[in-house]
């Protein structure tokens, strides 16, 4: 067996984006990092983000990693150029599918849901800036949106409260297409549809991050030739916490182990 494909998330959100992975190259295995313990980065600084991330992707490389999957908007907002810039592995980044949602919008009105974190990145400023394309793109951060799908708050009130809330907004604005920001969001893709209407589009990173994987690997002639991959989950939190999170929106049973993740606190090291 060759090293794993190494994907890393703040939490459990990032699982939307190791399904799609799954899905196109089921031979592959995978070995997850949930930060759990530092859940949610839109709260954190820029600084604190950036080390936490590149102490995930060292220590994925270590475990021999053939390639680095940052399945999450803030942590690729933050910190995707210095990974690049530290790791001997290929860097597979995130970022909200602005690019698509502009292209398939009818009226030039696009929303994007995602954490506080990823909507003040420059890489965000950068990605409008770029792709907008004259459309009016309406930025709708959701603080707390991630907290509560790490909590398990999947289909209640609490949460049906929370979209009606962030969908407000966007409604108001008469966007056609939303774009979801945040890898933790499409576990509840079918609640933001129904706060946000049916006539409004939901376009998602994870399948395009897929291809990029896949891309990446044949390029550099190390996709695994054949036979049933696995995946294993190792978080900074409780393992059983987010393991009985994690079985509900995986479908399965997934065994999740604790990693001790220690980051280097120095500014000097995450400039």
């Amino acid at each position: 067996m060759s090293g794993p494909v190494g994907i890393f998330d703040s939490g459990i959100g990032g699982l939307s984006v190791a399904r799609e992975i799954r899905q196109l190259l089921p031979a592959e295995h995978l070995l997850y990092v949930a930060d759990s313990a530092f859940v949610p980065y839109g709260d954190r600084t820029v600084d604190e983000v950036r080390a936490r991330t590149l102490a995930a992707g060292r220590w994925l490389q270590a475990q021999g990693a053939r390639i680095l999957v940052v399945a999450c908007n803030t942590a690729s907002g933050a910190a995707l150029e210095l990974l690049r810039e530290r790791l001997s592995i290929p860097v597979v980044g995130l970022e909200p599918a602005v690019k698509p949602a502009v292209a398939a919008s009818r009226n030039g009105r696009v929303g994007v849901m995602a954490t506080v974190g990823t909507l003040r990145s420059e890489r965000y400023a950068r990605l409008v800036a770029n792709y907008a394309n004259g459309s009016q793109v309406i930025s709708q951060p959701c603080p707390g949106l991630a907290d509560l799908i790490e909590d398990g708050h999947l289909d209640d009130e609490v949460l049906h409260a929370r979209m009606a809330e962030y969908a407000a907004p966007l409604k108001e604005a008469g966007v056609d297409t939303v774009v979801l920001g945040c890898t933790h969001y499409p576990f509840v893709r079918e609640q933001i549809a129904a706060a946000l209407g049916p006539d409004v589009r939901i376009v998602e990173s994870g399948p395009a991050i897929a291809r990029q994987t896949e891309r990446v690997l044949r390029e550099a002639g190390e996709l695994e030739p054949g036979g049933a991959g696995s995946l294993r989950i190792l978080t900074t939190g409780d393992p059983a916490e987010v393991g009985a999170v994690a079985a509900r929106i995986w479908g399965e049973p997934l065994p999740v182990q604790h990693l001790d993740l220690v980051h280097e606190p120095a500014i000097s090291e995450v400039r």
